[in-house]
């Protein structure tokens, strides 16, 4: 309590503060700018980054509070004072010049934008020592494009033909705002075009725009013309000519002539590869991360996608790629030289980490190895072996004894960097962060009522495409066996039992899971090479998920059997039927340099069939938690209307066949550290069929609008760069849960009731 108050004594004492203590005499504080603008599209945050004086930072409450901890100490005498001194800000003092040049910056971008009459009137409002800036800004009629077209194919009919059909000479139509920001996207895509089509010097600055702002009331007449180079080789195309590829040989090494004995050079498939005689990477292995290969029409694009595979290889460290044009007037070809440098092979972690699960305390630790390079192709192997322990105590309504749980297990992951299906890599020969997964996994599971044992084996293939925009996951073959061997008698009796609780029960049972899967990401921009990031950024998530296919095909053709309950099996088990589809869509709309709102829609639905009467318990959707409805903690919402006193218990129940999850979040950054952000949140999860334990818990079109729970809330973000730390709080707003007629919460909240807190890693969508 007493870190509170002082908390607050602290803030109203910076608020006390006068902010022009340290003002000289003569001079102004920068107090407020203002901008009003008239024009559409550049009203004040975007033409707030062409002011060259900004006042001191603020937030509400509090105000300038940067300001006030410089103003704090009168010297530099104390630890104190000078750390006040140091992390607080001086007063901006108001420079009369830099005000001038503010409004011909602005003036200067709206010409730019094709607003070539715009007026930018600058008022100045003094009082007690600070100053009151203000821009009235008034674009006037702009000026708009008469006529576009170009000269290209009278000075080269190949650079013509090439933009022509990729639509790269679109830039710009009649009726059009004159903005040069839309001619210079447009030169960087021609140019773009262009390197990615042999042309390796072209420069964008070899077009260039003529305009006559004379022809008429507000227009223009703009022509797009290709200059006439001085060097011979700026229009050329080039291919690819001898590639040499350096395979983590020691500089040294490559230097010392006299020790040229110890290197190996092998041609693969036209790659010279020069090697130590041990080997780092296989010439395979070389060759299929390499896409700037002999014979090959020269692009930027190659170039790319090797840097991006090579260096996305484990045993990597970097990659150096050397493009030299062969020095010949007749020649039209560039010979590369990559070098890669080895980076460390061998990782191994060991993490130990302390428990407490409703209020038993415990530990957990993990040890990995990790081989980067394990077949010298780049391949990596991993080991994780984890064990738990948590000392568990006596609980008199399940009449168990003291005794303490735990858990141990591990997993075997092969990583290739290549697709290991001749079918598919024929088809995405040239596509870069291709990869092939193998992993096997068990563990066991040990608690007073029951021991539980799980195995798992998966395969997956993983490849980029579309410039890196789409990423596509297939699994072919996963496999998942849960069994449980023991349980107490109290457990069977609380847990087990048809009558109780067949839901739970039927997650406890004895199941194999086989399944195959495919996902696949899109986003707008490129996510590894830098470049212009779009106008509304977003990425689109969409998955589907079939499990029992493979042994209803087995069962089917007389190679199962079935039980005396009427399930299928495979190889004398039941297995899981069901189908999963999931899609979401995130977008993220920027107001400016500081203020963005981000959006999300997500849906999923799963419907079991065949052997399955109910999915298995992990592969069902919950609500609530730090990424779905932030008003509810994790695992605390739905199905539906579904209330505890339904059932008088929770445990199992709060689980769905399909969930839908609606946000839009406010997010402004407050300093480069700190970001704060303002959610709301709707959504829910239903059953697909009904459960009579799970009351008010099925989905219907005609009423599951009406079930929506929605939540409201604050949140602050920490941005270290390479982590950022999130804490939400969220308010429930309707409630599902609460009898028809009181479900607004938001009228009258219970904080106790309403309240959820959460901490997580990373934005939540």
């Amino acid at each position: 309590m007493k870190k509170y108050l002082f908390a607050i004594l602290f803030l109203l004492l910076l608020a006390a503060c006068d902010v022009t203590k340290k003002v000289p005499d003569g001079s102004y504080l920068l107090n407020k700018v203002k901008i009003d603008s008239d024009v559409k599209g550049a009203g004040s945050p975007e033409l707030e980054p062409f002011l060259r004086q900004r006042p001191n930072s603020s937030i509400p409450i509090v105000g300038k509070w940067k300001l006030h901890m410089y103003n704090l100490p009168n010297d530099k005498s104390t630890w104190t004072n000078r750390q006040l001194l140091k992390y607080g800000e001086p007063p901006v003092l108001y420079n009369e010049q830099l005000a001038v040049i503010s409004a011909e910056q602005i003036r200067l971008h709206l010409k730019n934008k094709g607003y070539l009459n715009a007026e930018v009137d600058t008022t100045v409002g003094k009082k007690d020592k600070r100053v009151n800036l203000a821009f009235e800004v008034t674009g006037n009629e702009p000026h708009r494009i008469r006529s576009f077209r170009d000269s290209i194919r009278s000075a080269d009919t190949t650079i013509y033909n090439i933009l022509n059909e990729s639509k790269s000479l679109d830039i710009i139509k009649a009726g059009d705002i004159f903005d040069l920001s839309v001619l210079e996207l447009g030169r960087e895509r021609m140019t773009t075009t262009l390197r990615n089509r042999g042309y390796y010097n072209f420069l964008k600055d070899n077009f260039y725009f003529l305009a006559d702002t004379a022809v008429g009331n507000h227009q223009v007449d703009v022509t797009l013309a290709l200059n006439n180079p001085t060097d011979s080789t700026a229009h050329k195309q080039y291919n690819i000519g001898n590639v040499t590829v350096i395979n983590g040989v020691d500089a040294a090494l490559l230097e010392d002539s006299t020790r040229r004995n110890q290197l190996d050079t092998v041609y693969y498939r036209n790659l010279q590869i020069i090697s130590e005689k041990d080997r780092f990477l296989l010439p395979k292995a070389v060759y299929y991360n390499t896409f700037v290969r002999p014979g090959r029409l020269y692009s930027d694009r190659i170039v790319e996608r090797t840097y991006s595979s090579l260096n996305g290889m484990g045993p990597v460290n970097q990659t150096a790629i050397n493009l030299t044009p062969v020095i010949r007037n007749d020649s039209n070809l560039i010979d590369s030289r990559i070098t890669l440098f080895p980076g460390n092979v061998h990782y191994m972690q060991f993490g130990v980490d302390g428990t407490n699960s409703a209020g038993d305390l415990g530990v957990a630790s993990n040890l990995t190895y990790e081989h980067r390079n394990f077949l010298k192709g780049g391949e990596t192997f991993r080991i994780r072996l984890n064990a738990a322990y948590e000392f568990i105590r006596a609980t008199d309504s399940l009449d168990f004894l003291d005794n303490s749980y735990y858990e141990y297990g591990g997993e075997v992951f092969l990583s290739v960097p290549q697709l290991l299906l001749p079918w598919l890599m024929k088809q995405l020969k040239d596509q870069p962060s291709a990869s092939t997964e193998f992993s096997a996994g068990i563990n066991f599971q040990k608690r007073p009522e029951y021991l539980r044992q799980f195995f798992n084996l998966s395969s997956r293939f993983q490849w980029s495409s579309m410039e890196w925009k789409l990423l596509n996951v297939l699994e072919p073959v996963g496999i998942t066996y849960v069994r449980m061997p023991w349980s107490s008698n109290r457990f069977k009796e609380l847990y087990l039992s048809e009558e109780v609780n067949p839901i739970l029960r039927y997650s406890y049972d004895e199941q194999l899971i086989v399944r195959s899967a495919y996902n696949v990401t899109f986003t707008n921009y490129n996510r590894i090479s830098r470049g212009s990031m779009p106008r509304i950024p977003f990425r689109i998530r969409s998955g589907i998920e079939v499990a029992g296919w493979l042994p209803r095909v087995v069962t089917d053709l007389g190679g199962g059997q079935q039980n005396n309950e009427g399930i299928k099996e495979f190889f004398g088990l039941p297995y899981a039927e069901y189908v999963k589809g999931d899609f979401d869509i995130a977008p993220l709309f920027t107001l400016d340099d500081r203020n963005t709102v981000a959006a999300h829609f997500a849906v999923g639905t799963a419907y079991p069939y065949g052997n399955s009467t109910v999915l298995p318990f992990e592969k069902r959707y919950f609500g609530g938690g730090a990424n779905s409805v932030r008003g509810w903690s994790t695992r605390t919402l739905g199905p539906g209307t579904f209330s505890r006193d339904s059932t008088g218990h929770d445990f199992g129940h709060r689980v769905g066949d399909i969930k839908l999850d609606l946000s839009v979040e406010y997010r402004r950054k407050i300093t480069r550290l700190l970001e704060m952000a303002a959610f709301v949140d709707a959504g829910n999860i239903w059953t697909i069929r009904e459960y009579s334990e799970q009351p008010g818990g099925l989905f219907s079109f005609n009423s599951f609008y009406k079930e929506l729970a929605a939540s409201y809330g604050l949140g602050v973000r920490f941005d270290l760069n390479f982590l950022l730390i999130r804490v939400d709080g969220g308010m429930k707003a309707h409630n599902p849960a609460l009898p028809e007629g009181s479900r607004w919460t938001i009228f009258k909240p219970d904080f106790g009731r309403d309240f959820a807190f959460h901490f997580a890693i990373g934005y939540p969508f």
